[in-house]
This record gives structure tokens, C-alpha cells and sequence, in this order.
């Protein structure tokens, strides 16, 4: 009998790859016969190096070429970097699996002329690189003395920079460096108290067709309980407060036996306004947490922070 087969659309990015080979080593482990193969492509987010990312939108940015090979019936699934993955899914697909979760943390990589340094200790006017307004705005709030550069590319070519001396320091996620093998670049862990991390950061997303149970009971062995109801929750939250990956909304989420622990924070651009607040609840209802939540930040100010955020993107993309 000819073995099942299962065909996972991915970036082709070197980060992209890692992750989605280690899909297809961990389902192949779990399911012996069981084919998998991976068709790699790039998104618009991989073909536009020279936009900030905030200026051509976050809808499907990273995930809209890997949707269109499960509508096509060319792939099974998709393997996602959470963060990139919007909260509204595309009708006739479903977030299947979310996996164990790496470190969340924001991390500080630096040229080698500031290696005797940490973020509040850099000279004034050191240049940081970063593309994510979540951490421009918060590291903004407590280092304004430092000098903030959009960056793009992926981790290696970043690096590259860093190290030809365009960029003083890189914000980078530890888990992306972690999975590289670069964890040796890592030179200081931001705190949480710092910088609150992207929604879903450090856990993989598996989408795939909704209702598709053979589908499903594959991928399902790479599920991981406490990573998903953390994420699930921060999820609900960046949904209710309608916002994506490139807004100023970081998040840190902790399991205490049946509670689910969310903090969420919400910045203006310049880092001038920050407002954080928490909640807990049942974990067997992570989604309520996260609205929750969200609607608290929302009585503190969150929602026209965002609308003035919206409005400022929107003009800048019409430029």
C-alpha cells in the first residue's frame, strides 16, 4: 500500500526552513510510512526589503502565499511563525496545532565595539535597529537616548549589517536565533518589565484546511497545552483590539496550574504614552482572558492610541 503523504507550504526564508523541517522530522517520527514534503516559496513580506513593514500593511503579510497552496490543493498545511499569523483566518482554514513554545524574549545583539555594554548603557545616540514598532515604541519609553534605524532582511543578513558597523545593536526574537544555532549572539535578554513580547512569539502555528480530521489528527501530536492556551489568549487579545503584528501591542502569559495569566501593553509611537494592565482566569477559556484584558486596556486609553496609530500608518503608506 502506498504511504499517506502530507505536503507543508513554507517561507523559504533560513529561519523559515528550520522551523518547517523540524515539522516534517517530528511528524515523520510520529507517524511512520507517513510521506512529508515541503513546498517553499517567498511572500510579499520576503519580497519587499526596502518598505518598512508598517507601511505596506500586516493583513497575510508572511502567510497569503502559503494560504493560496492549501486552497489550491497543492498543500496540506502551513507551517507559521505565530507572530506573523493574523487573528482573522481565512474562511474554509483553521489554526490546527500551535507547538511548544521557545523562549518569547526580545533580546539585544551588538557590534563587537560595544560588547562592555547593555541597552542603559550604550552612548547616547547609539543606533538600534529593529523593523517592529511593538519594540520601537517600548524601547523608545525607557532608553530615549538611543537612536532607533528600521532594518530589514532576514537574521543572518541583519547580522551582517550589525557587524559591517550600519547598526550599533539588533533587537532580535530569541527563539529565531535560538533555532539558528546563534543563540552565542544573544548579549542581553530584555526583561518583560522592558519590553512585553509579540502575540504568539517563540510558538510555531500549523494552519491547515478546517474540518480536514485525517489532517488534523496528524499535526495534532505536535500540540502543545500550555503554549496553546497561553496563545490562544493572547490571540483573543490582539483581535478584540483589532490591531496586527506591526502595532505597538506587546504581551507576556504565564499557566499557574488551571489560571492563565495575561499582561498586555499598548504604546503610542514615541513611546510617550504606555499603558499595561493584567488579568487572570480559567484556562480551559483563554480567549475570554484576552478580551478580558483588552477592553480594560481599552477604558485606560488603548483604543485612541490605536486610532491614531491607524491614521498615522495609513498616511505614511499613501506616500
Amino acid at each position: 500500500m502506498q504511504a499517506a503523504c502530507l505536503r507543508i507550504a513554507s517561507r523559504r526564508s533560513q529561519l523559515a526552513m528550520v522551523q518547517t523541517n523540524w515539522v516534517k522530522v517530528e511528524l515523520e517520527k510520529a507517524h511512520p510510512g507517513l510521506q512529508v514534503s515541503v513546498e517553499a516559496m517567498a511572500t510579499q513580506g520576503d519580497k519587499v526589503l526596502d518598505v518598512a513593514l508598517a507601511k505596506i500593511g500586516d493583513k497575510g503579510l508572511f502567510t497569503k502565499e502559503l494560504e493560496a497552496q492549501m486552497f489550491l490543493g497543492r498543500a496540506e498545511i502551513a507551517v507559521h511563525s505565530l507572530k506573523d499569523l493574523p487573528t482573522a483566518l481565512p474562511e474554509g482554514l483553521m489554526l490546527g496545532c500551535i507547538t511548544a513554545r521557545e523562549d518569547p524574549a526580545d533580546v539585544l545583539a551588538v557590534n563587537g565595539r560595544f560588547k562592555e555594554h547593555r541597552l542603559e548603557t550604550l552612548p547616547e545616540g547609539s543606533r538600534i535597529g529593529t523593523s517592529s514598532l511593538r519594540r520601537l515604541a517600548q524601547l523608545r519609553h525607557h532608553y530615549p537616548h538611543l537612536v532607533f534605524k528600521d532594518v530589514r532582511g532576514n537574521v543572518l543578513t541583519r547580522l551582517e549589517k550589525l557587524d559591517a558597523g550600519l547598526y550599533d545593536g539588533l533587537i532580535l526574537a530569541a527563539a529565531g536565533l535560538e533555532r539558528l544555532g546563534l543563540a552565542g549572539r544573544i548579549h542581553q535578554v530584555i526583561a518583560p518589565e522592558i519590553s512585553l513580547h509579540a502575540v504568539g512569539q517563540g510558538a510555531l502555528g500549523i494552519e491547515c484546511v478546517a474540518d480536514n480530521q485525517e489532517v488534523l489528527e496528524q499535526i495534532r501530536v505536535l500540540n502543545h497545552d500550555d503554549t496553546r492556551d497561553r496563545c490562544l489568549a493572547e490571540r483573543a487579545f490582539l483581535r478584540e483590539l483589532e490591531g496586527g503584528c506591526q502595532v505597538p501591542i506587546g504581551v507576556n502569559s504565564a499557566i499557574n496550574g488551571e489560571t492563565v495569566i495575561l499582561t498586555g501593553m499598548v504604546a503610542s509611537l514615541d513611546g510617550q504614552t504606555l499603558i499595561r494592565n493584567q488579568r487572570h482566569g480559567p484556562r480551559h477559556t483563554p480567549e475570554a482572558v484576552g478580551r478580558q484584558l483588552a477592553v480594560a486596556l481599552k477604558d485606560q486609553g488603548a483604543a485612541a492610541i490605536l486610532e491614531e496609530i491607524f491614521a498615522t500608518v495609513r498616511a505614511e503608506a499613501k506616500h
